[in-house]
């Protein structure tokens, strides 16, 4: 039951990538982890414990064994979900009304922003006595609207109607002259004067909420990937010290295919691995030793069986919601997951009691991507693709099972706790 409260509380209080990174690295301080500055020296001594942040937006934690430098076992997740970005120039006025000129961030179904309460959240640059300055910032009141079209001008709305995203997702925040900018301004203390720059963000204020006759599932928005970036951090906190590096990664831009500075498809996690070599001493070729021996859990949610839907589903491989961990598979790489990973990480979960299933895709239909091969790419390891299943993805509102909270928080302990130890032909020991 906390874990299930922390989640929602945690989802409420995380509008953008910017909030749940300021959520996370609050209570990795108040846990007794250092912060580290990318822009300074590390100094890294064996049985510490560190994180940092990049761009304000992504993070990674680091808890170093007494034994010093040795392979890492890392679990990855995304802070960042679909959603409308203001435009530089964000204001309109359309019929009298004042609204906002926004674009789409990520792939989401448009139709469920419709008719719901939203508001602003995000990071402004201001001008400060030194430069500039960046303040988060969440107008944390109901603030704008994106109206439907009436039923009587739109009589083929129920037959599935395209939706334009300059034209028919406008929202509206007052009659004409209300300024959006001045009223961010005042919430973030600054005046409007003072505003450089800003990366600003439409979010759903529905709260998180459980449902079902016996509370069984969780409504939120940005369950993908909120869930599995709490889970990762209980996780990480809960585990027992190792002998391995424990590592974990909260990446920012996987909606939009993570190349960015501070996306998973950059240097981020490499440079970090590298760092800490070069801090605790370790020599030529240790880091590329290591990562030959590390293992990584991308952690991501998947596609729970949708009950008027079964036919979008492969019969063998589909999931669903309060069954456990599910690990994802797909031929072309979509997920990184092999039959080597796959079993290491089952086998883990059965340890600890942790029910497990298997999702892959129809061979038709071609599913989504998320983090594990793009990491990959820079820093290679063994590696495995999980989630927890839910429905209505890149919805402004996702279903996820209440129990599953629980099962990926234990499961990501287990893994941090585990002694994988991978072999030069490619076998692994735990």
């Amino acid at each position: 039951m906390d874990a299930i409260k922390g989640l929602m509380d945690f989802i409420d209080r995380a509008p953008t990538a910017f909030h749940a990174v300021a959520q996370i690295a609050g209570v990795l301080e108040d846990a007794g982890y250092e912060r580290l500055e990318e822009t300074e020296p590390w100094r890294i001594i064996p049985g510490g414990r560190y994180f940092f942040t990049r761009n304000r937006s992504s993070l990674i934690a680091l808890r170093i064994p007494a034994e010093g430098f040795t392979p890492f076992q890392i679990v990855a997740s995304h802070g960042d979900s679909p959603c409308f970005k203001l435009k530089p120039n964000a204001d309109r006025v359309s019929q009298g009304l004042a609204a906002l000129n926004v674009e789409k961030y990520g792939g989401m179904l448009m139709a469920t922003w419709l008719d719901r309460p939203l508001s602003v959240a995000g990071r402004l640059v201001v001008k400060g006595e030194k430069g500039l300055e960046t303040r988060l910032v969440n107008v944390e009141r109901e603030l704008a609207l994106i109206p439907n079209v009436p039923i009587h001008f739109n009589r083929n709305a129920n037959d599935g109607v395209a939706l334009n995203a300059q034209v028919d997702m406008l929202p509206i925040v007052g009659m004409e002259g209300a300024d959006v900018m001045a009223a961010v301004a005042e919430c973030a203390g600054v005046g409007k004067a003072q505003i450089a720059g800003a990366d600003l963000f439409l979010y759903n204020r529905d709260p998180a909420r459980r449902f079902g006759v016996n509370g069984e599932f969780i409504a939120a928005p940005r369950l993908d990937d909120l869930a599995c970036a709490y889970a990762s951090l209980r996780a990480l906190l809960a585990a027992k010290p190792s002998k391995h590096i424990d590592v974990m990664c909260v990446f920012d831009n996987e909606e939009v295919g993570s190349g960015s500075k501070q996306g998973a498809g950059s240097t981020l996690l490499i440079d970090a691995l590298r760092r800490v070599a070069l801090a605790l001493g370790a020599g030529s070729q240790a880091l590329e030793a290591a990562l030959a021996g590390s293992f990584m859990v991308s952690a991501d949610n998947a596609h729970a069986a949708h009950p008027g839907h079964p036919e979008k589903y492969d019969e063998q491989n589909r999931v669903f919601m309060n069954r456990g961990v599910v690990v994802k598979s797909n031929a072309n790489q979509k997920y990184t997951s092999d039959g080597l990973s796959a079993a290491v990480f089952e086998g883990i979960c059965e340890g600890a009691g942790v029910p497990t299933q298997r999702f892959s895709n129809r061979s038709d239909i071609a599913g989504g991507s998320t983090l594990g091969n793009i990491v990959s790419a820079s820093a290679s390891m063994n590696a495995v693709d999980i989630g927890l299943a839910q429905l209505a993805m890149h919805s402004a509102c996702e279903t996820m099972g209440a129990e599953d909270v629980g099962h990926m928080i234990r499961a990501l302990a287990a893994f941090h706790e585990a002694e994988i130890r991978v072999t030069g032909d490619g076998s692994v020991a735990l």
